[in-house]
């Protein structure tokens, strides 16, 4: 009987310990992938209008500020219409931040 407990709790060790290799694989996978296309996108945007891109990058940073302004300086009530959205968006970012942040740092495609 301790023979096929030990096998199988070793068994599930092995399986618990490649599931997690090949979950930070794709991970890190999917952070070089986000950090390529972002590349790809400031690329082609600078090479089509520089002036455009500073200035899209402009509003889009007033979008966030506004977002993070509305989720760290308001009391928590429910926000509606355009404090939602920046909210939101300021949320998806930072997130997005975090995990590159987290997992973009190991990418050996840089």
């Amino acid at each position: 009987m301790g023979f096929r407990r030990a096998a199988k709790g070793v068994g599930e060790f092995l399986i618990e310990t490649v599931g997690e290799a090949v979950s930070e694989v794709i991970l890190s996978l999917l952070a070089c992938v986000l950090l390529a296309c972002l590349a790809l996108v400031a690329y082609l945007s600078w090479s089509s209008s520089p002036r455009l891109t500073i200035a899209g990058a402009g509003l889009i940073s007033l979008f966030l500020a506004h977002g993070a302004w509305r989720t760290f300086r308001t009391p928590r009530k429910r926000r509606r219409g355009l404090a939602a959205v920046t909210t939101a968006a300021f949320t998806l970012t930072a997130m997005t931040a975090l995990f590159l942040l987290l997992y973009g740092t190991g990418c050996d495609c840089l």
